[in-house]
């Protein structure tokens, strides 16, 4: 635990951490003494503009030109060389500045009389609020709102001023830095600079401060935070995940967590600055936001267990039970419904949020909207209270519970984590009903969790009709809101806008104008796009009107502006299907576009040409490597060029990141089988399943390897699951013979190959497939022991296989199968009646021309013969012989034709054999 003193740096640290948590109630304790160091008044001022919301005013500051004075002098021209030049001098300043061999003009600001390693605390602060104030600028104007005016550059300089294009080539720039990770920005941002200039400013400082462990310095450990939030945004406003982002965020994620992660560490690390029950807000936010970076990328099981601590740490106990109540104005009789109840934790020391200006009533917004439609915004209750449940008293979450701004964000952020887990049905919607439900009900709600209680509720209600007109109005009042400049101190909105996962504005209207296509306004959806510089969007807009030239028309247009924006290049290439234009964007990004790659990869897959659709497919995933429909792809194209080992790596990549994929599950399984490795293509089947249950071929195929393995049980299970899908008509026999032989040449062994001991083997073999999913899918309970009760079990499944077939009219050979199931069975009698069946399958006028029909036809002779005359040694009677001999004679008799084979000379020898034994019967 960190119990190290308070500290300038540490204050500034808390007093910034806040601006992104609710409010306090009441005013924060000084942050510290007055210190004889001539930086410190301009860290406070900083600090003081980022509370009341005012980033311009921070960035253009006078603590800014003490470290970056070289943008005053800086001659400016509209190019990606100048701008990667201005900042990379920016880098240079910084890192000087925190080396302590800045410029002369932060040095005349200090005391003559001050060491300037005792003030590493200043500067270290001033960067960090600077990098603050540029990323709360971004996120303000491109994720909460309200949108407001702001220079397109963070450091200002001469010819920077009043310029009509804005960023210009400089906000290209900035654009394919960030796009440099292997995915494309999403639509059209403002301040792309700021970003840049922020992440500029906390890598530097992480540099120099964190990881050279500047001794001198004492806390900045909220750098991480910091910087993962950046991180986490920057992959917010890309069009797909990015591999190198994931692998950063995780490195950050675990620094974060043990420093702010424990209520312990974080009172040690602030001690008597933190008001009553921050800690443990600050740690909520932690797991809350660790949670979101988790589910960003898919991984559930993670997710889960960082909301359960943050759900732990704000004092909640959260549960979904029913009530009755009404949901419609015109229900007469009440119904069961979906509530949330909570069990507050007694030791928590989480605050309960009072009315302040900071929060906004729902109650008037829901009136306006219940007139849109005759579902209830939130359901009338019979009766509201408590709820008893094993596991203690719950309340109803109403109007009357007060919950602060953090135990909100916990209650939403179980939304996402319904909508991973679930399947994207209407089910799911009315899961996640309780909670959008809960928040509504609120008094009080802080705009960032209003805006996304909002988008949660318009994504549930678009889906229904009843609702749908509803959804409509309420995106448009959001939308009309995020603009409204006069809507809200833009303080306000930064309060806890890193724990919802609010979708971005150009995110935001994309889903806008996605909806008005769904109300058949493709017009106006259409303006949005073209705003939000969505080419495909905007080429499917015109594709439904019939104005496929008009597409081209404007992607040509804006080429002629903007002739090195490889995006529209590529989207020219869509239009046209010439590859071409993908080549030309892969020239003008220097070979970097993505998007190129894949759509030559697809291109040269669909021509025949695998093997160069495998290079490009490694090309595009060697820049981002999360992305699962490329990695099916490439195994798709390996598989094609007969590369199967290429082909594997593929597909069992492209299920680690997407474990739902069943038709790559499917491949890697198919693959394994291919290379004689059961075990493992067990596995991949028993995944692949899950997803793909109604096919036949998938569970044929399963029944394979799980007798390979010696999964009896599986097996049967899977045959089983083959004659349902196929309505009986796929019947494999040389199957069922296996099985039948396993059981006859091990009957009453009790060590018999029927045990499945090879299959638990699979677990010390995890390097053969993901070794996520090696172990949990073979538990003992599925194991086939020598028992004589497991035994017995297995075989009465395989009788009921056997009905079956034979009851729908199975191929013959099933009669033998089942005869010999009623020999194991001990039953020789209807064993003898099956082999009757099984021979008269054979009969017919071609049986006696079909040299092949009667060989099968002999044989069957044979083991009915043999059966009948093992009954007549049993019970001494001579009828089972009789007829032996009768079928025998008539047999011989007829295969006349087919005296020279084998099967004939059998069936004289048997007829000896019968005369024989009915001599001594009758002796």
């Amino acid at each position: 635990m960190d119990t190290s003193p308070p500290s300038f740096l540490k204050s500034v640290e808390l007093r910034l951490l806040r601006c992104t948590l609710s409010q306090p109630n009441c005013p924060p304790p000084p942050s510290s003494p007055p210190q004889p160091h001539a930086l410190r008044p301009h860290v406070e001022s900083l600090v003081d503009a980022i509370e009341q919301g005012r980033f311009a005013d921070a960035l253009s500051s006078d603590a800014t030109r003490l470290v970056f004075d070289f943008s005053e002098s800086w001659e400016f021209e509209n190019s990606h060389n100048c701008a990667a030049r201005f900042y990379g001098e920016v880098e240079r300043a910084a890192d000087a500045f925190l080396s302590d061999a800045g410029s002369a003009a932060w040095l005349q600001v200090l005391d003559a009389e001050s060491d300037s390693d005792v003030d590493a605390e200043g500067r270290c602060s001033l960067l960090m609020c600077l990098g603050v104030a540029a990323l709360l600028a971004f996120t303000q104007q491109n994720v909460t709102g309200p949108i407001r005016e702001f220079s397109p550059f963070p450091l200002r300089f001469p010819q920077s001023e009043g310029r009509k294009d804005g960023g210009g080539e400089w906000d290209a720039w900035a654009r394919n830095q960030l796009a440099s990770v292997g995915s494309d920005v999403q639509g059209k941002f403002s301040l792309l600079q700021y970003f840049i200039y922020a992440r500029i400013l906390f890598m530097k400082i992480k540099e120099v401060v964190l990881e050279r462990r500047t001794s001198c310095i004492n806390g900045c450990q909220t750098l991480y935070w910091w910087l993962s939030r950046l991180l986490l945004l920057q992959q917010r406003i890309l069009e797909e995940s990015s591999s190198s982002l994931y692998n950063s965020l995780l490195l950050l994620k675990a620094c974060i967590l043990e420093q702010f992660g424990d209520f312990g560490n974080v009172a040690g690390y602030w001690g008597s600055m933190l008001l009553e029950g921050e800690a443990l807000s600050i740690v909520s936010l932690a797991h809350l936001e660790t949670g979101i970076i988790e589910h960003k990328y898919g991984r559930v099981d993670s997710s889960r267990s960082h909301l359960e601590r943050a759900e732990e740490a704000c004092g909640l106990h959260l549960v979904v039970t029913g009530a009755l109540g009404f949901r419609t104005i015109y229900q007469v009789d009440a119904k069961p419904q979906l509530i949330l109840a909570a069990n507050k934790h007694e030791e928590s020391h989480a605050q309960i949020q009072n009315h302040s200006s900071g929060s906004e009533s729902k109650d008037c917004d829901d009136r306006g909207f219940n007139d849109c439609s005759d579902i209830l915004m939130i359901p009338n209750l019979v009766e509201n209270g408590t709820y008893e449940n094993p596991n203690g008293n719950f309340t109803h979450i109403n109007k009357d519970i007060n919950l602060t701004s953090i135990q909100q964000a916990v209650i939403l952020a179980q939304c996402l984590h319904l909508q991973r887990r679930s399947r994207d049905d209407e089910l799911s919607g009315w899961e996640m009903a309780p909670y959008i439900e809960a928040i509504h009900s609120q008094h009080q709600v802080c705009y960032t969790i209003s805006s996304f209680c909002d988008i949660l509720r318009i994504r549930w209600e678009s889906t229904r009709s009843r609702t749908k007109q509803r959804a409509l109005m309420m995106m448009d009042k959001l939308v009309e809101t995020i603009h409204d400049a006069s809507s809200l101190a833009p303080a306000q909105a930064t309060q806890l806008c890193f724990g919802v996962l609010v979708p971005t504005i150009p995110a935001l209207r994309k889903e806008y104008g996605e909806m008005m296509i769904s109300c058949g306004l493709t017009g106006e959806a259409l303006k949005i796009f073209e705003d939000l510089e969505l080419w495909d969007n905007l080429i499917y807009c015109y594709q439904l009107l019939g104005k496929k030239t008009a597409a081209v028309d404007l992607i040509k247009a804006r080429l002629d502006h903007m002739p090195n924006d490889p995006r529209l290049w590529c989207s020219l290439g869509d239009v046209l299907i010439t590859d071409a234009y993908y080549e030309k964007a892969l020239e003008v990004s220097n070979n970097r576009s993505v998007r190129a790659k894949r759509s030559l990869a697809r291109s040269a897959y669909n021509k025949g040409d695998y093997e160069r659709s495998k290079t490009f497919w490694e090309s595009a995933l060697a820049q981002n490597s999360l992305y699962p429909d490329g990695w099916f792809a490439l195994g798709a194209a390996a598989l094609k060029a007969r590369d199967t080992d290429k082909a594997l790596d593929a597909f069992t990549r492209a299920v680690q990141i997407d474990p739902d994929n069943g038709e790559a599950w499917n491949n890697v399984a198919c693959l394994h089988m291919v290379k004689k490795k059961s075990k493992a293509a067990f596995i991949a089947f028993k995944e692949a399943l899950k997803f793909k249950r109604n096919s036949w071929q998938l569970w044929e195929n399963f029944s394979y390897v799980a007798l390979d393995i010696g999964n009896i049980r599986q097996a049967l299970e899977a045959i089983k699951m083959v004659l349902d899908l196929s309505t009986n008509k796929r019947v494999d026999i040389e199957l069922l013979d296996k099985i039948l032989r396993k059981f006859e040449d091990q009957e009453g062994n009790s060590n018999s190959d029927l045990s499945s001991s090879d299959v638990q083997d699979v677990s010390n073999k995890p390097e053969e497939l993901n070794p996520d999913y090696s172990l949990a899918e073979l538990p003992k309970s599925e194991a086939i022991s020598g028992e004589p009760r497991e035994t017995e079990f297995l075989l009465d499944m395989l009788g009921n296989i056997m009905q079956q077939i034979v009851r729908s009219g199975g191929p013959p050979d099933t009669w033998g199968l089942y005869a010999r199931w009623h020999r194991l069975k001990g039953n020789l009698l209807m064993s003898s009646e099956a082999l009757l069946k099984h021979v008269r399958s054979f009969q017919g006028s071609e049986l006696w021309h079909d040299r092949d029909r009667f060989k099968k036809f002999a044989h069957a002779s044979l083991q009915l013969c043999k059966a009948y005359m093992e009954i007549a040694s049993s019970n001494g009677n001579r009828r089972e012989l009789f007829a032996a001999e009768m079928h025998l004679r008539s047999a011989i008799n007829q295969a006349s034709n087919f005296s020279d084979t084998d099967e004939y000379r059998d069936l004289k020898t048997c007829l000896d054999e019968v005369k024989h034994q009915i001599d001594v019967i009758s002796g």
